[in-house]
């Protein structure tokens, strides 16, 4: 979710790298030791905390807010099948909005995240989640580790830009951040593109990262490869974060779009004024893999 440069703009329009060779010894999944499947009223705010910010990276165009209107849980046929209930980050229009540090946005959105709640170190990360198409919309689901970026670390497990054909994930660290050579899309079939219920996951081990859609390995990271351009930073805490940006650097780079907002065209504008935009997760897991 950090800023991307030509270059990793460029591995994702060429298919980024691709999965050859024997794949990384992942051990056998143990117990689940983080589950949340929003199956009550409102958030869990022991686990999770909503983010308040009038700073945005990567010139995104929403402001994060901690409301009801843009957080939420959906029951019943609201939940578009999630069968215990969804959560549901709903972007909003919301001209002239001003932030508590004087900015003003068009968009106020929401980013949830588990830090100095819940925190980890390896495992199996998963979240079943639904999107809506719109070029521009830039929702994700990604871990962050704590202190400073890039050096502690960024595991992007689900980035969306609205071309609802493909996601990507991506790996951030020293010396590979924003410029990052590690970063590669899954394309879907298009009766069963991201606007249909799928399961997005990493399994981080001290030896790598192999992230996988619906159980399939789409993309690895190894030690070895980082460490061929910086620190491998993937042996302390990270926390868990979702969110929905709108446009911004990484949308803008794919579809061009300057005006009326950066990296948001105007008939995504004109869905998220009718409500239509939203990120739904039926259920987010951590399973502590067997040593």
């Amino acid at each position: 979710m950090h800023s991307i440069s030509l270059l990793r703009w460029l591995a994702l329009v060429f298919g980024g790298l691709t999965l050859s060779g024997p794949m990384l010894n992942t051990n056998d999944k143990g117990q689940t030791i983080f589950f949340d499947d929003f199956s009550g009223t409102k958030l869990d705010r022991n686990k999770w905390n909503v983010e308040i910010t009038g700073h945005t990276n990567n010139n995104e165009q929403q402001a994060y807010v901690d409301s009801s209107a843009t957080i939420y849980i959906a029951h019943g046929a609201e939940a578009e099948g999630a069968e215990n209930g969804a959560l549901v980050v709903h972007p909003r229009y919301a001209p002239g909005y001003k932030t508590p540090q004087g900015r003003s946005f068009d968009f106020i959105s929401g980013r949830i995240n588990t830090s100095k709640k819940l925190e980890f170190t390896y495992g199996e990360f998963s979240a079943r989640i639904k999107l809506t198409a719109g070029a521009g919309l830039w929702p994700a689901w990604w871990l962050l580790g704590k202190g400073s970026w890039p050096e502690a670390g960024e595991i992007d497990i689900m980035e969306y830009i609205g071309e609802s054909d493909w996601a990507s994930a991506a790996v951030h660290g020293p010396g590979y951040s924003g410029e990052t050579p590690f970063v590669n899309r899954l394309y879907f079939p298009g009766a069963n593109d991201v606007t249909h219920w799928h399961i997005y996951a990493v399994d981080w081990t001290p030896d790598g990262l192999v992230f996988k859609y619906d159980g399939t390995p789409m993309f690895r990271v190894t030690r070895a490869m980082a460490e061929h351009y910086g620190k491998w930073a993937f042996d302390n805490p990270e926390f868990l974060v979702l969110n929905f940006a709108l446009g911004g650097g990484y949308p803008a780079k794919i579809n061009g779009v300057k005006s009326p907002y950066f990296g948001l065209p105007a008939p995504t504008v004109e869905a998220i004024k009718r409500g239509q935009c939203k990120l739904m997760v039926d259920w987010v897991k951590v399973e502590k893999t067997k040593s």
